[in-house]
């Protein structure tokens, strides 16, 4: 039996079943490559943003070390903060002084808690509580110290005064990490 093509004359194949399905494999294995694409796209992306936010956190760290170092500077005693709010409204002069415009949120977590590194009830540092590993290691603020290109967790990124230390202050024994609260 002839199709009704090769009685006018056209000569076209006539394809059986054995050949049918190498369309849909082919479908198949594009789906399932742009799907890969997708993939790799989606781990970039998320990395993109992941430095993103390390920038902010390190913008609101030095912002907020600088903060610690100007209410140390400016009081009538040498001290440091004993609570965050402490430099949002600095209330130890006959007018309140602002230090920083208000707590910063993590960019991470999206919350104004911070860890606290404490020492006789004085903030001395604030860190992170996101948890991940940084992705950037080099070029950091000089407010985290020397040891923060090893760290292995944003918990590990203490913002510090830049400061020097009163002789005999030091940060030995009486430091403590806490957690603020609002």
């Amino acid at each position: 039996m002839k199709s009704c093509h090769a009685r006018q004359g056209l000569n076209f194949p006539v394809y059986g079943r054995g050949e049918r399905g190498y369309t849909y494999l082919l479908v198949l294995f594009l789906v399932a490559g742009l799907g890969l694409l997708v993939a790799e796209a989606g781990v970039v992306w998320r990395q993109a943003v992941q430095r993103e936010r390390e920038e902010q956190l390190l913008a609101i760290g030095r912002e907020m070390a600088r903060a610690l170092a100007h209410y140390r500077q400016t009081g009538p005693q040498a001290i440091y903060p004993a609570r965050l709010a402490d430099l949002v409204e600095d209330k130890r002069f006959p007018f309140p002084v602002r230090h920083l415009r208000r707590i910063y949120r993590d960019p991470f977590t999206g919350e104004a808690k911070w860890g606290l590194v404490q020492q006789g009830g004085q903030i001395l540092g604030v860190y992170s509580l996101a948890p991940g590993e940084p992705i950037r290691t080099h070029d950091l603020p000089p407010e985290l110290g020397e040891q923060s290109e090893a760290a292995r967790s944003y918990a590990e990124w203490v913002f510090r005064p830049l400061e020097p230390e009163a002789a005999g202050g030091g940060q030995g024994g009486g430091i403590s990490r806490g957690r603020a609260t609002r």
